[in-house]
């Protein structure tokens, strides 16, 4: 078992800010964490600090990357192996993000609006130099996905039931399989956002 060193919220921001600045180039930085773990707000607070240090930095959440509510619920609208497997267009974010990054410097910022169901319409966009791209969303590792940096907010099945909305419960299950597949760069222990703490070694 890792050990663990208690960290604020703004330098455990800092910490990975200074660790994707290091990076040269175009870069991908995934943040992967449930949405009990509010990813995108951590990686928005990431981004903010590289763009105050003079580094383009831009989120990218996976919610903007599911399928198609037809193919999501084909099955059972509360199938933890079809979350697991079916939800996100992980291929797309490749495909559509981290590819084309780092070939041309151009990447799509959204691909499907989750709330209406329907093409996000985004325009495609084009990076500035040494843009870092942070994505943001669950289950993102295990994926065969290009990171330069992963940083895996981490939390236990008693404070995710705690976090996750009623009607989300299903997905605990594939969550927590999901983060044994592969591990993160930073490991953070995400129990309490307000108090969380980093694996050391």
């Amino acid at each position: 078992m890792p050990e663990f060193t208690a960290i604020t919220p703004d330098a455990l921001a800092r910490l990975v800010a200074d660790r994707a600045n290091e990076l040269t180039g175009y870069a991908v930085l995934a943040v992967d964490g449930a949405d009990a773990a509010d990813p995108v707000s951590f990686a928005t607070a990431v981004a903010e600090l590289l763009r105050a240090a003079g580094r383009p930095a831009e989120v990218v959440a996976l919610h903007d990357f599911v399928r198609p509510a037809s193919v999501r619920l084909e099955f059972d609208r509360e199938d933890e192996y079809t979350y697991r497997t079916g939800w996100f267009d992980y291929a797309a974010l490749n495909r559509e993000v981290l590819t084309p990054l780092r070939d041309s410097g151009r990447w799509l910022p959204a691909l499907w609006n989750e709330r209406t169901d329907r093409s996000a319409r985004a325009r495609i966009r084009t990076a500035l130099p040494g843009t870092i791209l942070l994505i943001a969303g669950p289950m993102l590792l295990g994926r065969g996905l290009d990171f330069d940096v992963t940083v895996g907010l981490r939390m236990s099945e008693a404070a995710l039931r705690r976090r996750t909305a009623a009607e989300s419960q299903f997905t605990i299950p594939a969550l927590l399989e999901q983060q044994q597949v592969e591990e993160p760069g930073l490991r953070v222990a995400w129990d309490h956002p307000d108090r969380p703490a980093i694996a050391r070694g």
